[in-house]
C-alpha cells in the first residue's frame, strides 16, 4: 500500500486577492473571542501572503519586528496593529451588537 504524503497547510498560499484577505481577517475577528494574539497571527498570515518585506516597509517597521509582532506568540500594541492593517490595504470597522445586561 502506498504511503500518503501530506504537507503543512499554509493559509497564506491561498490569500490571493484583497477581498480574500479581508474575508479571512473578518472571519478571524469573529472567531477570536477576545484573543489578540490570534488576530495578530491572522494579520501575519495576510502579511506573508502580500510579502513581509513590503508590508514592513509600508508599516514603517523592520521586517524582524513585524515577524515578532505577528507571530501569534505575543500581543502587539494597538498602534502596531493599526499600522499593519493600513499597510495591508485593509481597514477595521465596528458595528453595534446586542449586549445582554
Amino acid at each position: 500500500m502506498a504511503k500518503t504524503k501530506t504537507s503543512k497547510y499554509d493559509v497564506a498560499e491561498h490569500l490571493r486577492t484583497p477581498e480574500e484577505m479581508a474575508a479571512y481577517l473578518e472571519a478571524c475577528l469573529e472567531e477570536a473571542n477576545g484573543d489578540a494574539a490570534f488576530i495578530a497571527k491572522a494579520l501575519g498570515d495576510i502579511a506573508r501572503a502580500k510579502g513581509m518585506t513590503q508590508v514592513a516597509r509600508d508599516a514603517g517597521l523592520s521586517r524582524e519586528s513585524l515577524y515578532k509582532a505577528l507571530s501569534g506568540e505575543r500581543t502587539p500594541g494597538f498602534d502596531t496593529i493599526l499600522k499593519v492593517v493600513g499597510a495591508l490595504g485593509l481597514k477595521l470597522h465596528a458595528e453595534a451588537i446586542q449586549v445582554n445586561p
